[in-house]
């Protein structure tokens, strides 16, 4: 899981841990990744945390091998780090420059994240890849421009490995959040939107889903 936290990152360990999967847990801090771990591990759910900051390339590398080494080949692959408030500028104040940043975040990473574990998944004949947007990745926001891009191009690659790996046995998927995760939100607690991603991930059909209706 790459861009784990102690909302839906843990939330989705948890699901997953109930069904009998292991969770490897990629964030920057190693520190937060032992804390969520051993409390997930108290909860008896089988976790450990590998630091990474997903713009970094070799560190990315080192932390899915270091995961699939300790726990064996990855067979779902969850990206849904949360991007940086620095992307979210007006669309007239961003410059290409500031571009760099949100599409290094969203589309460099997910794209060699993928192409690192898909060797594994085919060698175990399955395996899903789930990525988590938020509502900018369907409706261009003018206050939010950077991820309103990277989210875009995120979703074209998504959409396009959904329909190259469908009969190898590779199921790809997205789930958008309209707006923020709340706690005690019928439907966008980390609690239920981790249901939604285990439900992804066993039913196998269609590329995007929405956790809610779309904010105006």
């Amino acid at each position: 899981m790459i861009g784990a936290g102690p909302g839906l990152g843990a939330a989705v360990a948890r699901r997953f841990g109930r069904e009998g999967y292991d969770t490897a847990l990629i964030s920057r801090d190693q520190g937060r990744l032992d804390a969520l771990a051993a409390g997930l591990t108290g909860e008896g759910v089988t976790a450990r945390g590998f630091a990474a900051d997903v713009r970094d390339p070799k560190a990315r590398t080192a932390a899915l091998d270091a995961a699939a080494a300790a726990l064996g080949p990855i067979e779902v692959l969850q990206y849904s780090p949360v991007p940086q408030r620095e992307f979210m500028l007006p669309v007239l104040d961003t410059t290409a420059d500031d571009l760099a940043g949100p599409v290094e975040f969203s589309v460099y990473a997910p794209v060699t994240a993928v192409r690192q574990v898909l060797p594994g998944m085919r060698a175990l004949g399955r395996g899903t890849v789930l990525f988590v947007n938020g509502g900018t990745a369907v409706v261009p926001h003018p206050e939010r421009a950077g991820t309103s891009v990277a989210f875009a191009a995120e979703s074209a690659d998504g959409r396009l490995l959904h329909d190259t790996l469908a009969d190898e046995g590779v199921h790809v998927a997205q789930l958008i959040i309209p707006g923020a995760i709340v706690p005690g939100h019928e439907k966008k607690d980390p609690a239920v939107l981790a249901d939604t991603l285990w439900t992804l991930h066993q039913d196998r059909h269609g590329f995007r889903h929405f956790a809610d209706d779309l904010e105006s």
